[in-house]
């Protein structure tokens, strides 16, 4: 399939358009409206320092039905120790940069370039980007942040200082908003931690159809 290149026409191909790998197009820039329209769309922008902006649209897509969230015995554990505190858009700055600067196994440096900092900090002053942020004895010791469509919240990365952090922050996000009817978390992409979450590979189409239903 020939790779689509972006100019400043504020628009995408359709998302059927992606290679094997997921990849859909190149170029444009990250303004809060492509962003919005990238995300409405079933597709994200991933790319590193030295490159492109690219972005995406794999098939299939991994997400977590919210009500599906697995609670491990350990997790558990956790909950009933009161070991942790959540708190939403408190300190959305800190969790992108902690996002961005925490090591993470098997991966070099970070997709999170200042570029994309700059970005998702506009999604979040304009109301379209969400913070949690775990606290333990007053400090800031994990979290997560996305984008939140309303039905749909779109997963962007989350860290973790000590164990068991973002995971506190997933699952109680996850049963937040279970509560308030949402219909999917986007995880994006396989990893094994997700995967240990409850998280699971759809079709990219049924995906879509929740997504735009």
């Amino acid at each position: 399939m020939p790779l689509y290149f972006l100019t400043e026409r504020l628009e995408f191909p359709p998302v059927e358009a992606a290679n094997a790998e997921g990849l859909l197009a190149v170029g444009g820039d990250l303004s809060p409206e492509r962003l919005l329209l990238a995300y409405r769309n079933g597709i994200f922008p991933w790319f590193n320092d030295d490159s492109l902006i690219l972005w995406w649209s794999p098939d299939p897509r991994m997400v977590l039905f919210p009500e599906r969230v697995k609670i491990s015995k350990s997790m558990r554990k956790v909950f009933r120790n009161n070991t942790f505190q959540l708190t939403q858009n408190t300190c959305f700055n800190k969790v992108l940069d902690y996002c961005a600067k925490v090591p993470r196994q098997g991966q070099e440096g970070t997709w999170i370039t200042l570029e994309m900092k700059s970005a998702y900090k506009k999604l979040y002053e304009k109301g379209h980007a969400k913070s949690y942020e775990v606290w333990q004895d007053g400090e800031l010791v994990g979290g997560l942040y996305g984008v939140d469509l309303g039905h749909v919240f779109c997963g962007e990365s989350m860290f973790s200082l000590v164990p068991n952090a973002s995971k506190f922050a997933f699952i109680k996000m996850a049963q937040e908003l279970h509560r308030k009817g949402y219909r999917l978390i986007d995880c994006q992409v396989y990893t094994e931690h997700l995967e240990s979450l409850g998280a699971e590979l759809v079709p990219r189409e049924k995906f879509m159809g929740i997504l735009q239903g």
